[in-house]
């Protein structure tokens, strides 16, 4: 029988993409990997976020890993609270099958150990598992493969070894390229169980841990690394977003934008960029969020990271760094297909630009920080670098917030000097705090003097006058009143103007309508709800309530729309407090008919409140637990 995804019986396995919102995600903080509906590995960089794919299917690469039931299925799953483990789940003709898979932690950089642990539920089940290693985007096969005496098979593919455990059954298949496949017929009664667990190791060969045990630290790990998120409006939410803010940081305490790299951001537009470092305006988003609930762990690696880049670069901080703090390489192909609609680039041209709002969201990390008294002496000095490195470029045209181009970007200005008062405000007196408080002063003043459009707004920049959704964040930071004017007609025009049936965008490219040059952007609609919030605090509006609902919801595909930003920057971006209505603990996605699926009857009350217009029918199938695992984060 030929394998479900596969070209042909003899040949490598090349998987079917899917839409990505039916992939899971799979990470220890040091890479990360891509879980198909049908079992399959598709995706993961070792021995870090930004090296080689070992699993590359979802670009077009060969290769995999693959535990697939035989025979007819329907596909589901769910992550356990607080974790990144997640239960691949199908529904045969024979009965309920289930598989159980983690990166398992601790871990290290050179180390990387993948559990599966596979289980009928209701019945007997048979299934197919393939091992199919490739390094470098599938371009070298495995070599020195070899079973000991124990049933543990070893061998190497490119620079990695690897030993893998509970295929002592396993025989080789030789593909016509060349390569081998480990291929392992699995058959199991109602309630057995077979565990699968692969180990990557760069060096020598690695030895596999037991199974048993590797499962309790893995779970007991993740019990230490994600706290109790309470007092917010959506607990469950607020506490899985956080385990995947962890299972994308690295022991650098650099938090990745994404785990993968070239996927589109709309069809064949040429936008397929690699995501796979840390953004210093993304580190400092975080920090500030995990910042807003406690002292959690995420808030003090978020410091640290920023602490050593402004450290070693100062005034010449680059916008993104590699997870090590080194500079990100040049953009490059790899020579694959790329996933439909994309590319194959590796590699990020942000490098070479200068992104002003960097310091003053440093600063702004910093002075979160120091409301917990979690700042040292080292800290310090980095915020001071930050603050003279603002004194020193302010008035140099940057690439902003979009990487658009060089201007004198309002936003960028006004972020540094929300930054700088609240930093002032932490020292309280003092030469420098008076310091940082004129510079902020005498930038805002400058700003207000050249970036007012004529109806009142801030506009982009002194020679472009449009509008930008990035422009309600500066209120919301506290580089000018929520009140003022020029704020309170801010969040007028976004809302009139780059609004439409509740999604936001980022600017008007061209005079097209909205959603014809881009998608929104998953981020801006946040800017929305947090300015909303903070400006009518009593009622939010019906707009803010729409994003708060809609932005619960991760597969935003609906008539179409594509938003944009969530793999590179979705990050909860002032509070954890900002993600849901206080009584919606049901989940909503869009079901790619003009309709939304409300699981549990209080979110589907809520969404006929505010679309009357809507069909919208009551689910109970638990898909949506799935989208709210964070589906845009790749």
């Amino acid at each position: 029988m030929e394998t479900p995804g596969a070209e042909t019986a003899l040949g490598p396995r090349v998987e079917r993409p899917h839409v990505l919102r039916e992939y899971a995600l799979l990470a220890d903080g040091e890479r990360g990997v891509l879980v198909g509906p049908r079992g399959e590995f598709v995706w993961m960089c070792f021995p870090r976020w930004h090296d080689d794919a070992l699993f590359s299917s979802l670009v077009g690469g060969r290769g995999g890993y693959a535990i697939t039931p035989q025979g007819r299925l329907v596909w589901g799953g769910y992550y356990e609270p607080g974790t990144l483990i997640w239960t691949s789940r199908w529904v045969t003709e024979r009965g309920v099958v289930e598989c159980r898979e983690a990166l398992a932690l601790p871990t290290s950089p050179e180390r990387a150990v993948l559990l599966r642990q596979v289980k009928p539920r209701t019945t007997s089940a048979r299934l197919e598992v393939v091992l199919d290693l490739r390094a470098r985007f599938g371009r070298e096969t495995m070599r020195d493969l070899e079973r000991g005496d124990d049933g543990t098979w070893r061998g190497r593919v490119g620079g990695v070894c690897f030993s893998w455990t509970g295929g002592a059954s396993a025989h080789l298949e030789q593909y016509e390229d060349g390569g081998d496949a480990l291929i392992l017929p699995v058959e199991l009664e109602a309630g057995e169980q077979h565990d699968l667990v692969l180990v990557l190791e760069v060096g020598g060969l690695p030895r596999a841990p037991d199974p048993e045990v590797a499962w309790g630290r893995t779970e007991a790990e993740w019990r230490r690394r994600v706290p109790v998120i309470d007092r917010t409006v959506a607990e469950r939410d607020s506490r899985h977003a956080y385990a995947v803010l962890s299972g994308l940081t690295s022991e650098g305490g650099g938090t990745v934008a994404a785990a993968t790299t070239s996927l589109p951001e709309r069809a064949e537009q040429g936008r397929n960029y690699d995501y796979r470092y840390v953004w210093i305006r993304d580190q400092c988003y975080t920090g500030q969020a995990v910042a807003r609930h406690g002292a959690h762990r995420l808030m003090d690696d978020a410091v640290r990271f920023v602490r050593e880049r402004l450290l070693a670069d100062g005034p010449e901080l680059k916008p993104a760094y590699t997870v090590t703090g080194r500079e990100v390489p040049d953009e490059h192909r790899v020579g694959l297909a790329g996933y439909p609609g994309g590319g194959d680039t590796v590699g990020n041209r942000i490098g070479s630009q200068f992104q002003l709002d960097a310091f003053g969201e440093a600063l702004l990390l910093f002075a979160a920080a120091a409301r917990h008294d979690r700042l040292d002496a080292d800290d310090w000095h980095a915020a001071e670098l930050a603050a003279d490195a603002i004194a020193q470029r302010w008035r140099e045209p940057d690439a902003g917030i979009w990487e658009t181009g060089l201007h004198h970007w309002t936003h960028g200005r006004l972020m540094c000097a929300a930054g700088l008062r609240a930093m002032a405000e932490r020292r309280r007196s003092g030469e420098r705090a008076a310091a940082w408080l004129s510079l902020a002063e005498a930038m805002t003043a400058d700003v207000a003097t050249s970036a007012v459009h004529p109806s009142g707004r801030w506009q982009r920049a002194p020679d472009d006058e449009r509008l930008d959704a990035a422009l309600l964040l500066p209120a919301v930071r506290g580089a000018v009143p929520s009140h003022d004017p020029r704020s309170v007609a801010t969040l007028r025009a976004v809302e009139r103007e780059l609004t439409s049936d509740g999604f936001v965008y980022r600017y008007r490219p061209d005079e097209r309508p909205l959603g014809t040059s881009e998608g929104a952007f998953l981020l801006c609609g946040f800017f929305m709800a947090l300015a909303g919030s903070q400006q009518r605090p009593r009622r939010g509006g019906p707009l803010v309530r729409a994003q708060q609902i809609r932005l619960r919801a991760t597969g935003l595909a609906d008539r179409g729309v594509r938003c944009h930003g969530a793999p590179a920057t979705w990050k909860p971006p002032t509070s954890l407090r900002s993600c849901a209505p206080a009584r919606n603990r049901g989940r909503t996605v869009p079901d790619g008919c003009g309709r939304w699926l409300a699981v549990g009857p209080e979110a589907a009350r809520q969404l006929r409140c505010q679309f009357p217009d809507r069909a919208v029918k009551p689910s109970f199938f638990g898909f949506g637990r799935r989208v709210a695992a964070g589906r845009c984060l790749f």
